[in-house]
């Protein structure tokens, strides 16, 4: 059964910033991801951003829109074509394919709207009996908690 990984993010750093930290920890560990968002300007500002999140490092990506072949596949309005281990999830709903991953992880933004969206999925997996794990992400400094 699915796991689901709630990172209740209680700092001023920006959701995508934390989401690319994420990203590259989950990535290092092995894994393929799939990073579902809202839009497709948040796609795009993603892959802009992981471009550019680390100079030292390169994380391989690409937008779901394209036929690259990646580890890495950043969506918007779409379920990806080949199985993922890890989704990560930016909208502010639950994908309708997200039992098929081993792993979701929710990202919680500090705003109301984001919170408020965050305690609905939170209900919806609770109600179904998905495992729910809840991680408090203080700082950015503080890279373990990732």
């Amino acid at each position: 059964m699915t796991r689901v990984d709630f990172y209740q993010i209680d700092s001023k750093e920006a959701p995508l910033l934390f989401a690319c930290r994420l990203i590259e920890k989950v990535y290092r560990k092995g894994y393929k991801i799939y990073i579902h968002t809202m839009s497709e300007a948040q796609s795009a500002e993603l892959d802009d951003l992981l471009w550019s999140f680390r100079d030292d490092r390169f994380i391989p990506h690409a937008l779901e829109s394209t036929a690259d072949d990646a580890p890495i596949k950043i969506g918007h309005n779409v379920e990806p074509d080949e199985h993922q281990e890890v989704l990560i999830n930016l909208s502010r709903e639950v994908p309708d394919f997200f039992s098929r991953f081993d792993r979701v992880a929710e990202i919680v933004s500090l705003g109301e709207e984001g919170r408020h969206s965050a305690r609905q999925n939170y209900r919806f997996y609770r109600d179904r009996g998905y495992s729910l794990q809840y991680h408090e992400i203080k700082q950015a400094a503080n890279q373990q908690n990732v």
